[in-house]
């Protein structure tokens, strides 16, 4: 283990942009994280994982902490279900189609999700109508105040729509190390109702999906709609899907009758973030190295040379015009750093 200095995190956040960390050094163990963590107690410190969920707009001025742990163990099973402990440098993606070729079910509707997986219970992803803390049974994690190992069970987590206790209450004390998830071996009860997956497996021929064709399905949209970071850069979503009061709704829906939205509660509805965006105009359109995405609405993109702040200066004019116009307030689901 060597901390490096002035270090390029341009290869490591899905964005591609270029920016230097002060201190840099990638941890493999539990053990190590500890070392490190001890050794430099009295130290600015920044925890990077899979660098998919973040917009970098500065130089990081403290200790950047790698957490490339990898490793993936069956820790309990019976005829039905099987609890597999996953390490927090394992990319997600990867993940998802190991455990589908295992047969192990309950993942398969999250499959291409950039990032690893010890950032999943952060930001409690999800798509296509299935979240992690749909499968997550616990997770293991260091507190870096004063190292010792932490379990957090689900009930902790406080998960909800892109939020979890990591977000809040004790953000940036502890370091996710390892998350345990349940998963299904066999009467997979696959989720084909969200979005276009029922649209994809009819126009293959598939009335009874297994759960590798509902991946497969997943795959194939968002490939149609989402680029490869490897090939420009993004984050995936730059947005979170607005909740609005049903009374508010009620309003605005008066004045856009085509407006789409899911009801969610009682009293709520989710309006999508990305037909806002494409009717307000932004759908394509470029500010110089940064952009919307011609296929998606949701993501914003870096074209080569995009600097940060430009990228952020493009999602505040998209949020204001949002607001401006429905009177809709659309919140980043990416890290602004």
């Amino acid at each position: 283990m060597e901390i490096q200095h002035d270090f390029s995190l341009k290869n490591y956040n899905t964005f591609g942009i270029e920016a230097k960390a002060k201190k840099f050094i990638a941890v493999h163990s539990t053990e190590e994280l500890k070392t490190v963590l001890a050794q430099n107690k009295n130290e600015k410190k920044f925890i990077l994982g899979g660098g998919s969920n973040m917009l970098l707009t500065q130089d990081i001025e403290a200790l950047v902490i790698h957490i490339d742990l990898k490793g993936k163990k069956v820790i309990q099973e019976n005829e039905d279900s099987v609890w597999i402990e996953c390490q927090a440098g394992e990319n997600w993606h990867e993940f998802v189609l190991w455990a589908i070729e295992q047969n192990f079910g309950g993942l398969e509707n999250m499959s291409l999700i950039p990032g690893n997986v010890g950032t999943t219970p952060v930001q409690n992803i999800g798509a296509y109508g299935a979240e992690m803390k749909d499968s997550f049974i616990s997770c293991q994690a260091v507190q870096i105040e004063n190292q010792e190992n932490k379990t957090f069970i689900k009930d902790e987590c406080q998960f909800g729509y892109r939020e979890s206790i990591f977000k809040n209450q004790v953000k940036d004390q502890f370091i996710i190390t390892s998350v345990v998830f349940k998963l299904t071996k066999r009467n997979h009860k696959t989720n084909t109702s969200y979005g276009d997956i029922l649209t994809e497996l009819t126009k293959n021929n598939i009335t009874t999906p297994t759960i590798k064709e509902v991946s497969n399905a997943v795959i194939s949209i968002r490939k149609s709609k989402l680029p490869d970071p490897k090939e420009l850069g993004n984050s995936g979503s730059f947005f979170k899907n607005p909740i609005v009061s049903k009374k508010e709704f009620e309003k605005i829906h008066l004045k856009f009758p085509e407006m789409k939205f899911y009801d969610i509660s009682e009293t709520e509805v989710k309006v999508p973030a990305g037909w806002l965006i494409e009717q307000a105009g932004f759908k394509g359109k470029r500010f110089g190295d940064a952009g919307i995405h011609k296929n998606q609405a949701l993501v914003l993109v870096n074209y080569g040379n995009a600097t940060g702040q430009e990228i952020l200066a493009v999602s505040k004019k998209i949020q204001q015009t949002i607001f401006e116009t429905f009177g809709i307030q659309i919140e980043a689901e990416v890290n602004v750093i």
